[in-house]
Formats: structure tokens, C-alpha cells, sequence
């Protein structure tokens, strides 16, 4: 048995030290604060929209079948990470298993990599719904909703699956100490003891890949989106059209911004504190954001959950009354 100081080569370990989201011990308790309520928001959050997208006949367009789809998307993701960190910060031994830190980074990388192609598929339907109304029922299908879906997260398994494939069998050495908060595949690659060229390389090409594909399909949407939307005469319909896509647009930038931050330029260009606050807000305070964003801005999703919260009330009236007697 190795003891927990002992460093060793070429070996997989059995464990790695999460150093946290901060170097400062006094932030541990607001931060451990900070992370639950995130969390429970979270959850309530994606839930409820996956719920009455999947229970609202009102809720059946391509849209909503989207929109469901990242909502249960957001709810993994943060799943993925935040309760291992909430046991961690509470914790004086901040440690993870090494075959749940290799599920970590792999349902992490798929479950982003996925993201970028939903909020692509999202703009495409946006841009036929805006520039070819009379065409929507035509192009935007059933089926193809359904295609796109597959494509999304076959897409992000496939990815996720050629990082581990590439990762696993490469032996570690030195300390198995991750300077982050959950396990990521940039962490893992600086521990491993061999030639990590390739690792680097397809890491790169393929986030690339993932981040300005649909980023730029995104972009493209949207300038076409623009001109149509100038083109209305009347002010009253720019400004519905304008609010439909203004939802998008925040969860985007939300999204992709920190992603390119953290992914697309140098690690030297940013500090370790400016990298962990990067994937702090990506990976949490996004997911949990975003419920939000499309219900304040969506009448037809709080419609929908007004909806479902009385039919829930009503539930529970009748099954009161039905205790009483």
C-alpha cells in the first residue's frame, strides 16, 4: 500500500486531490453556500421546463422539443459536477476515485460537446421559423427534430469517447494533484507521463471543432435572422421576432464565451484563479441560468408551468380531501 504522500511512475492511481475552486479556506463555507443554492435552482429550474415541454400539448413545437432536450442536458451537467464538489468543500480530504474522475471528464466533455450542437440546431429552427414561415411545418418536421437530436448526442458521445480512448491506456506519474475543482480532459492531460502530443492535438481540433462550427452556423442564422426581422414593417412584429431570439442569443454568449476563454487560447494566458472561476460559471452557474432566461422571456413557457402548478395544486387538494375522509 502506497501512503497518500508517496508519488509514483507509470502507474494508474487510485485516487486524485482536487485542490478546489480556491486557494483562500475562508471562502470554502460561502462558496459551499453558493454552489447548493445554485444547485437546488438548478434543478427546480430544468426539471420543471423538461417537465411541462414533455406535458403541455401547447409545448409540441420543434422549439419546445429543443428546449427540453437542454434542460435535461443542463440538469446532468450539473449533476455531473456539483455534488462531488459539495462533499469535497465540506470535506478536509478533497479526494476522487480514479474511475469516477475518468466518468467525470468523459460525461462532462460529452454532455458539452452536445450543448454546442443543441443551441446549433436551436438557431436553425429559429432562422426557419423567422426568414421561411411558409416552409416551417415543412422543413422543420418531426423527423428531423428527431435526427438533429440523435446527431447532437451521438456527436458529443463520439468525441467524449475518442478522449478517453486516447487517455486511459497513458500511464500517470508525480503527484496526482488536479489544480481544479471536478476532473477535466486539459487537467488529466498534464498528469499523464508520456508523449501527450496527440492528446493535445485532438483535444484542440476537436473542441475547435465543436465550438466554432456551430458557433459560426450560429452567427450565420442569425445575420440572416437580422435581415428579415428589418425588413418587417410593422415595430410590433420586429419586436416579437426580436424576442423570441433574444433568449437564444443570452444562453449563447452565456455558453460559448467562457468556452473559448478556457479552451481556444493558451493556458498561459490566464492565471489558475481565472481558470477555475471560467469553469466555475460554465459548468454551474450557466446550467443553472439558463431556465431562467427562457422562462422570464418565453409567455408560453410560463403559461405552460402556471399550468402544470395547478394542475399539481389540484392534485393535491383531492388527495387532501381524499385523507380527511
Amino acid at each position: 500500500m502506497r501512503s497518500d504522500n508517496e508519488s509514483f511512475l507509470g502507474d494508474t492511481p487510485n485516487y486524485f486531490i482536487l485542490l478546489g475552486a480556491s486557494d483562500r479556506p475562508w471562502l470554502e463555507l460561502p462558496l459551499f453556500g453558493v454552489l447548493l443554492v445554485s444547485y437546488v435552482l438548478a434543478m427546480l429550474g430544468n426539471i420543471s421546463i423538461t417537465l411541462v415541454s414533455k406535458l403541455d400539448p401547447q409545448l409540441q413545437s420543434p422549439m419546445y422539443i429543443f428546449l427540453s432536450h437542454l434542460s435535461f442536458l443542463d440538469l446532468c451537467y450539473t449533476t455531473t459536477t456539483v455534488p462531488q464538489v459539495l462533499v469535497n468543500t465540506g470535506s478536509s480530504r478533497k479526494t476522487i476515485s480514479y474511475a469516477d474522475c475518468t466518468v467525470q471528464y468523459a460525461v462532462f466533455h460529452w454532455l458539452g460537446c452536445t450543448e454546442c450542437v443543441f443551441l446549433a440546431a436551436m438557431a436553425l429552427d429559429h432562422y426557419v421559423a423567422i426568414c421561411e414561415p411558409l416552409w416551417y411545418a415543412v422543413i422543420m418536421h418531426r423527423t428531423l427534430c428527431q435526427q438533429l437530436v440523435l446527431v447532437a448526442w451521438l456527436s458529443g458521445f463520439g468525441n467524449s469517447l475518442v478522449q478517453v480512448i486516447l487517455t486511459v491506456p497513458l500511464p500517470f506519474c508525480g503527484w496526482q494533484v488536479l489544480n481544479n475543482f471536478f476532473c477535466e480532459v486539459p487537467a488529466m492531460i498534464k498528469l499523464l507521463c508520456a508523449d501527450t502530443t496527440v492528446n493535445v492535438v485532438t483535444l484542440a481540433v476537436l473542441v475547435a471543432f465543436f465550438v466554432l462550427v456551430p458557433l459560426g452556423l450560429i452567427l450565420l442564422s442569425y445575420g440572416f435572422i437580422a435581415c428579415a426581422v428589418l425588413r418587417i414593417p410593422s415595430s410590433t412584429g420586429r419586436h416579437k421576432a426580436f424576442g423570441t431570439c433574444s433568449s437564444h442569443l443570452v444562453v449563447v454568449s452565456l455558453f460559448y464565451l467562457p468556452a473559448i476563454y478556457m479552451y481556444l487560447q493558451p493556458p498561459s494566458s490566464y492565471s489558475k484563479e481565472q481558470g477555475k472561476f471560467i469553469s466555475l460559471f460554465y459548468s454551474i452557474i450557466t446550467p443553472t441560468l439558463n431556465p431562467f432566461i427562457y422562462t422570464l422571456r418565453n409567455m408560453d413557457v410560463k403559461g405552460a408551468l402556471r399550468r402544470l402548478l395547478r394542475i399539481a395544486l389540484a392534485i393535491r387538494g383531492l388527495w387532501c380531501f381524499h385523507m380527511n375522509f
